[in-house]
């Protein structure tokens, strides 16, 4: 009986393995190769044309990917609507009025449309424009796996859960990424995004007013002139999270964290006496090292539980489904 009992568990983690293998196995970098060989740089024109009208946008698109596949997987569920039949990802606290860049997907899906009708899935431009944003600001490229399929439902209950939020602690955060299958590592390496973009106010607010000794006294009183400290007047005041470099992809988030001086809770906590100080120092002092670490992390992501093969859909709209 008891052998009869671990055979079937060996069997049903052997089924297990071979089931995700399949499914990772179906993404290719070649995945459009014939189908629609343009699709590529179709997309990498219009990602670049959104950049050079707002160079935050970069940001925001590699924002964009990592808020989807963390819910339900790379399948472009954050880009659905409200509907009588879907709940919309978009308005969670971790993303309402926040996250941002839908229009450049819409654009760019839209491009690729007048070329291959049909073919090409918004999870999959989703991943080629974080790689193409990135890489347009001086950021690393890396070669994105294609294949994914467009999912016809969202999930706000798993964006609300799954979702980090700006005033997380280190074990929260690192719970959540593991939980992806990234480790300590890759959440540190996929934070760095934070070298650009911006935040708001109200993301920041509690810790610029703290007084707390994990915060520069300096880098505090810059940041609270354009913070007032009475909810909710100037919530939506924007802040680089990058002081010193804020639209150029490099390593000085990480100096930054060094010197206590990370805009967001969620960043400091990353150096904070804890578990991954040493790989923020790492990085701090190892430019090349954070950028590979950075696109592997990435590529990693971009893994999360894909629809490929028969499940999911192709949109002919990203906000809806067909």
């Amino acid at each position: 009986m008891v052998t009869a009992a671990i055979f079937r568990a060996a069997a049903t983690v052997m089924l297990l393995v071979l089931s995700f293998s399949a499914c990772q196995a179906q993404l290719s970098s070649t995945f459009y190769g014939d189908t629609c060989p343009n699709a590529l740089g179709t997309i990498r024109t219009s990602i670049r044309s959104a950049i050079t009208r707002e160079r935050r946008m970069a940001a925001s698109l590699i924002r964009l990917h990592f808020h989807d596949c963390f819910v339900q997987g790379c399948d472009a569920s954050i880009l659905l609507d409200n509907s009588p039949s879907i709940t919309s990802e978009k308005f969670v606290t971790q993303n309402n009025n926040s996250v941002r860049g839908f229009e450049v997907i819409d654009e760019a899906k839209s491009a690729v449309e007048n070329v291959c009708p049909g073919v090409v899935s918004c999870a999959d431009i989703l991943a080629v424009a974080a790689r193409d944003a990135s890489e347009y600001v001086g950021g690393p490229s890396w070669t994105v796996k294609l294949g994914r399929k467009d999912s016809t439902t969202a999930s706000a209950s798993l964006a609300s859960r799954d979702l980090p939020r700006f005033a997380d602690g280190l074990q929260r955060l690192i719970d959540l990424f593991e939980s992806k299958g990234l480790s300590e590592r890759d959440m540190v390496a996929l934070s760095g995004s934070h070298t650009i973009g911006q935040a708001q106010c109200v993301t920041f607010r509690d810790r610029i007013y703290s007084n707390g000794s994990d915060i520069d006294a300096g880098f505090a009183s810059t940041r609270r002139r354009n913070c007032p400290a009475t909810f909710p007047n100037g919530n939506g005041n924007l802040a680089p999270l990058d002081l010193v470099t804020p639209n150029s992809f490099d390593n000085n988030y990480f100096r930054n964290l060094l010197q206590k001086k990370g805009l967001l809770q969620s960043d400091q906590v990353l150096f904070s006496g804890g578990s991954t100080d040493s790989i923020v120092n790492d990085y701090s002092r190892n430019p090349s090292t954070f950028r590979s670490d950075f696109a592997s992390a990435m590529i990693k992501m971009g893994d999360i539980e894909p629809l490929t093969g028969s499940a999911g859909i192709i949109r002919r709209i990203c906000s809806r489904v067909n």
